[in-house]
């Protein structure tokens, strides 16, 4: 059974986060709800809650995103309806049905993506899903919250009538006002309304001239306002046409009211559903603010918070755009209490706070600022004694407080509590409060009790080193400047740095030689050396940030590297591809021209026609069939190999074009004269051939595969014959 005292939610600062999880809510009983929540009281109740705030978090990310959950309260409504023969007003109607139809579309939207959302789907599937309310109500009210004409034929007479009877009364009032407009008893404004009655803005002095009731008049009384004769009659009987509505509206309103309250019970779930999801809603947004998840919860004795962020301080810092520092922190069977010590202003409450608010939020269905490989167990009992808590109420000292909460500490503590205690043992004499808070810490340490202390104390400090399942833990501070870094060490105590500190802020030398000797060498030398072995991590832990930076980089150079190099091996492979089919192309060519060769010689058309089919034959054979889509992709891959290829053989020859203009200005060497054997290629090509043959100013170049004429003037010398 979990039991987490209002004192410790205060000490956790836990109603700060609540209130800004109420501001996210859409709906006035959801923010009341908000405000309430507290630790879930069973295992399986709080891992229901995680799931739906989580499964609300995914919704932000992918395409099936919750509908609208909003609603007007119907708290008065539902008081209403749970008295006998009571009547609800029409515009109350409006909003039961507003509340019935919006949790119809999350029941059905839920049940339709079970898959995403199934803890939502399961809290949803507690509901009768009808459509009885919202047809019963939409046949009396329409959409603006009136009643409908034709919601009893007696109600549908009684309108008719009055649009006839009105029609009447307007027309008569139409004739009587052009009448003494013409005869000049009316005032500029001609006509008014008084009781929500057309009358005549009659001049006082023509009043009796003008047959009809006085209604009233002005404040001057300098026009009377008189309704006409003829009007007189169809008022009346308008009036009697509007009781009758009244009535026959009261009556329909009542009956519907009966029709409605069998539904009351499904209605109050309806509600509660409703400003629950408005909640689960609130928790995911909040979720997103300080980029909350949901680390692993297990049956394991350990907590094992990861970079996490003190969520407070986190979106404070945001909203000035300050940077938070995460802290990793560590809790389990062999490691129980973390001592924390070192200067004040370094972060160790803040350090404390996080750990103890982190598991108070998870524990009440609130993801958590921390890493995804971060996990926990529930605790019990989570106890605080954090700040100054003297009671002025009780007339307690701050020491007499602490002590009384330490008392009940002793009550309440065993293996499944987490105590948070700040400035352990302060309020007191040093050494007399020191040796109380040792056997406290003891007393903690035997019962088996998970818990993290900051503290001054050089006892404490020892305590923990001795006692095998507790730890020293300390803030780094910077070893020059003494400013805070932010960062909880684990495995060694803090010092107070008090004599450094103190002579930074300017406190003279000699005051502090002093003040060194009045107190016990031993103590100096203890505190001294803590501060020195901090200084030595502190510049330990400079070097390895920068070791990491350097392993960071050096990393990402090589990813850099080895994208870089796929490409270049893609490249090659794209290239050497068009190399080949354009290869294959030239000896094509190159037959097809000794084929047209041998045909213009001997006219024979049928070896002409055989070599060809030949060719196509032996090409073909090499051809694999493909599907239309797969012949239209690799179109378009040889076009993009095509058009890189095109830009940077541009390239190359514009870079040619260059360097031969800056020959031309140099003076040319004499130009080798070719002959058989010598190998060449052209000039603005790669290919290296041999001469087999020089016929007036051509040769003919053999490559290999197949054999070219070229001009000699295209060709350069690479390699004499051998």
């Amino acid at each position: 059974m979990i039991s987490i005292t209002e004192k410790t939610l205060q000490d956790l600062q836990f109603p700060t986060v609540l209130e800004t999880v109420s501001a996210l809510c859409n709906t006035d009983l959801g923010m009341e709800k908000a405000l309430n929540i507290t630790p879930f009281k069973d295992k399986e109740t709080l891992m229901e809650a995680l799931s739906q705030t989580s499964e609300y978090v995914s919704s932000f990310q992918n395409n099936n995103a919750i509908p609208n959950h909003g609603f007007d309260s119907i708290a008065h409504e539902i008081k209403f309806l749970a008295i006998e023969n009571s009547t609800l007003e029409v515009g109350s109607f409006r909003k039961i049905a507003n509340i019935s139809d919006t949790s119809n579309t999350l029941l059905q939207f839920f049940k339709k993506f079970d898959d995403y959302y199934p803890t939502l789907n399961n809290r949803a599937s507690e509901l009768e899903l009808t459509k009885d309310i919202i047809k019963k109500i939409e046949v009396v009210v329409d959409k603006y919250g009136e009643i409908k004409d034709n919601a009893s034929p007696d109600l549908q007479h009684i309108r008719s009538e009055m649009k006839v009877v009105r029609g009447k009364v307007n027309q008569s009032f139409g004739l009587s006002l052009l009448q003494y407009s013409g005869l000049g008893y009316l005032d500029d404004i001609k006509e008014s309304f008084v009781e929500n009655r057309r009358v005549l803005a009659v001049l006082a002095m023509y009043r009796r001239k003008v047959k009809g009731s006085i209604l009233g008049s002005s404040k001057t009384g300098s026009i009377a306002y008189i309704e006409p004769e003829a009007t007189l009659k169809y008022s009346r009987e308008l009036s009697n046409l509007e009781y009758e509505e009244k009535e026959e509206i009261e009556r329909i309103l009542k009956q519907l009211s009966n029709d409605i309250r069998p539904f009351l019970p499904l209605i109050i779930q309806y509600q509660d559903f409703l400003s629950d999801i408005d909640v689960v809603s609130a928790k995911a947004k909040y979720a997103n603010k300080i980029n909350g998840i949901l680390p692993t919860i297990t049956e394991n004795r350990r907590l094992f918070f990861r970079e996490a962020f003190h969520p407070i301080l986190y979106l404070t810092n945001k909203q000035k755009k300050e940077i938070t520092y995460p802290q990793t922190i560590e809790l389990h069977q062999e490691s129980r209490i973390i001592v924390i010590s070192g200067p004040n202003a370094g972060g160790k409450t803040i350090s404390l706070k996080t750990v103890g608010l982190l598991q108070l939020m998870l524990q009440s269905g609130m993801l958590i600022p921390v890493h995804e490989r971060s996990e926990t167990f529930l605790f019990d009992r989570i106890l605080t004694d954090i700040g100054d808590n003297q009671s002025i109420e009780n007339h307690l000292s701050t020491y007499s407080y602490r002590l009384k909460n330490m008392n009940y500490f002793l009550k309440k503590c065993n293996s499944k509590t987490m105590f948070l205690i700040d400035e352990f043992g302060t309020g007191s004499d040093p050494e007399l409060g020191g040796a109380l808070a040792e056997t406290f810490l003891e007393e903690f340490y035997h019962r088996e009790a998970f818990g993290i202390i900051t503290t001054h104390y050089s006892n404490l400090k020892m305590l923990a080193n001795e006692l095998p399942f507790a730890t020293n833990a300390n803030m780094l501070f910077d070893e020059k400047s003494l400013e805070p870094m932010y960062k909880l060490i684990l495995g060694q105590a803090g010092s107070s740095f008090t004599f450094e500190v103190a002579q930074k802020n300017g406190i003279p030398f000699g005051l502090i030689n002093r003040a060194k000797k009045k107190i016990e060498g031993g103590k100096v030398r203890f505190d001294k050396t803590i501060a020195t072995l901090q200084k030595e991590r502190s510049k330990l832990e400079k070097t390895s940030l920068n070791l990491k930076e350097e392993e960071t980089k050096a990393r990402e150079e090589s990813k850099k590297m080895e994208a870089t190099n796929a490409k270049i091996k893609q490249k090659l492979e794209s290239y050497q591809e068009l190399y080949d089919s354009n290869q294959k192309i030239i000896y094509i060519g190159q037959k097809i021209d000794d084929i047209a060769e041998k045909y213009f010689n001997n006219k024979n058309k049928k070896d002409l026609i055989g070599e060809f089919l030949k060719i196509i034959e032996i090409e073909n054979s090499k051809r694999k069939k493909a599907t239309p889509k797969e012949i239209k992709v690799k179109q378009e891959i040889k076009k993009e190999i095509i058009k890189e290829v095109t830009v940077q053989v541009e390239e190359i020859r514009q870079e040619k074009k260059e360097k031969k203009i800056k020959a031309s200005l140099v003076p040319e060497k004499p130009k080798p004269v070719l002959k058989l054997g010598d190998r060449v290629r052209m000039l603005d090509g790669k290919s290296i051939g041999t001469i087999d043959k020089i016929e007036r100013n051509k040769a003919v170049v053999n490559y290999g595969v197949f054999t070219s004429t070229v001009s000699l003037d295209a060709l350069e010398f690479v390699e004499a014959k051998k």
